[in-house]
């Protein structure tokens, strides 16, 4: 099997190399030139001339196809090479879309190879030989153009398959955008209609809460639950407006994003006991980074409240290099929760790890030996 690998390999090698554009140029000048050597023997310098000056035209026929045909013909007519214009003819039939000019050069070669130099008087004579000369002289001539202007045709078969396709996978994309477009709008209706409705109503609740109690605890409670009510509905509207602009020429940027700056408040308003530890150092984090760092702190916090219960709390945040370390670890649950548990999927975790490998960075999360969590997030700068 070893050994097959390297004939496997050289079947492409061969087939590119003949496919060259540098090989289809200089094989038929080859061919052309021994051909004109062969029926050059023993022939007049001015005849050696025209048989030279035939061959060296090839070299460019793909430039200028039809100057090239018109260099070849007195060769032909002088000393009956065949390649050389033949070559060119075909070259002819393969540049010009119109069958006009190719169908021209290929009758002057055909007239050209049946009269040529020296005139014989028997080609004027009805015979079965001249006939079949003629037929041979029509056949050398129609060839090539008929070869060249199949060529032709199959390129430009070829480009319009090309362009079909392309217009084709254009027309998916548009129509995978319009899918996408209308499920973000409804998307957006349906984070307004029911998500926007609910906080609302939960910030109307907190807000009577805060008027009609005297217990002070209750009244901060309250407050703390309007303000963070408000600060979730002014990010579900960005979030709505972002869902319903979204598409190739609307870049609407979710303003204002939360940065390391936001961490202490983040932290005092989750009313958990937190052990800060917060150093990020003084260089200046990109905006993605800084967003993630908080979204994982957020998270963090989140899923402690949830899950456990009067649990000591850790935030780390500090510099190592040119990665920003972001940790929040807690302890076992030292309580019970007196409220209903709140639903959870796991898809934050899921979240920021995807956050953190888009960035370039890695994220961890699972259980501590002490019986407590741990996040721990790497982002690059």
């Amino acid at each position: 099997m070893i050994a097959a690998e390297p004939a496997a390999e050289a079947g492409p090698r061969r087939r590119a190399w003949l496919r060259s554009p540098r090989t289809t140029l200089l094989v038929p000048v080859a061919a052309a030139a021994l051909d004109s050597a062969l029926v050059a023997k023993g022939s007049a310098p001015w005849q050696l001339a025209l048989s030279a000056l035939s061959v060296v035209a090839l070299l460019g026929r793909r430039r200028h196809p039809l100057a090239v045909a018109l260099l070849t013909l007195p060769a032909a007519f002088f000393n009956e090479i065949w390649l050389a214009p033949l070559t060119a003819v075909y070259a002819v039939s393969a540049a010009y879309p119109k069958p006009r000019i190719p169908v021209a050069c290929a009758i002057s070669f055909a007239l050209i190879e049946f009269f040529h130099w020296p005139f014989a008087p028997e080609l004027f004579a009805l015979s079965r030989d001249n006939a079949l000369y003629a037929i041979q002289s029509v056949m050398l001539g129609a060839g090539p153009a008929a070869l060249g202007m199949l060529t032709r045709t199959r390129r430009e078969l070829g480009e319009r398959v090309t362009e079909l396709t392309e217009g084709r996978q254009r027309e998916n994309r548009l129509i995978a955008e319009q899918v996408l477009t209308a499920e973000r709008a409804r998307l957006a209706r349906e984070m307004h209609d029911v998500v926007s409705h609910q906080v609302s109503l939960i910030s109307i609740q907190a807000g009577a809460i805060q008027v009609a109690s005297t217990d002070p605890a209750a009244r901060d409670g309250a407050r703390t639950i309007r303000e963070l009510s408000v600060r979730t509905l002014d990010e579900l509207r960005q979030m709505v407006g972002v869902l319903r602009a979204a598409g190739p020429g609307n870049r609407t940027p979710l303003t204002p994003q939360p940065t390391l700056a936001d961490l202490p408040r983040l932290i005092d308003g989750s009313g958990l006991p937190v052990t800060r530890r917060l150093d990020p150092g003084r260089r200046d984090w990109p905006e993605a980074v800084e967003r993630a760092a908080y979204r994982t702190v957020q998270e963090g916090l989140t899923n402690i409240s949830k899950h456990a219960p009067g649990a000591r709390v850790t935030v780390r945040v500090a510099t190592r290099g040119d990665q920003l370390h972001v940790e929040v670890r807690n302890g076992p649950p030292t309580g019970r929760s007196t409220t209903a548990p709140l639903p959870g999927g796991g898809h934050g975790l899921i979240g920021l790890r995807e956050r953190a490998a888009l960035l370039g960075g890695s994220f961890t999360a699972g259980p501590t030996p002490d019986g407590g969590f741990a996040l721990h997030a790497v982002l690059p700068a």
